[in-house]
């Protein structure tokens, strides 16, 4: 299946594919409102507010599969990450990352860049998914990897042809 081909829904209900993002370097992210990581969510706004006008998106998607994390319905998602944190970058409805009803979009990125050991499964949420202009899954990154640590292979995946995928 071609990344561009899945379809996602918004926060709002809506539902798109995710062609919209084609030829744009993306880093997608399982995100959580109650998880050590969420102050995350401000090292994420902060990449998309300084690489967004070069082509840059980043994708959070909620996810409840790890101790329940992600309680909330999509407008308290919504609310929590607004309030909170400031979140300008696009957010999805919740979805599973692993087990029978992963969404194909989770499918397609840990078959890409398995974990670990070569294990597929996500391990817990804010794993992240480094994505090129043409839509190869680039790197797979930790939980604790912060999203600061990575400024280095996104300034690289801009820098690249958008045909080609960045090294890294």
């Amino acid at each position: 299946m071609d990344l561009y081909d899945i379809e996602v829904r918004m926060l709002d209900g809506r539902t798109a594919k995710l062609r919209q993002y084609a030829g744009e370097v993306l880093l997608v992210v399982n995100v959580a409102s109650r998880c050590g990581y969420t102050p995350q969510y401000t090292g994420l706004e902060a990449l998309y507010r300084k690489y967004h006008a070069q082509g840059f998106e980043v994708l959070g998607f909620p996810c409840d599969q790890f101790g329940n994390q992600e309680p909330g319905n999509e407008a308290e998602i919504r609310a929590f990450c607004t309030l909170n944190y400031q979140v300008s970058f696009p957010l999805f409805a919740k979805l599973e990352v692993n087990g029978a009803h992963a969404h194909p979009l989770y499918q397609l990125l840990k078959s890409a860049r398995p974990g670990v050991l070569n294990t597929a499964a996500i391990k817990w949420n804010f794993t992240k998914f480094l994505v090129a202009r043409n839509g190869e899954v680039l790197r797979r990154y930790a939980p604790g990897d912060t999203p600061e640590s990575l400024a280095d292979a996104i300034e690289a995946a801009l820098a690249a042809p958008a045909g080609a995928a960045a090294s890294g």
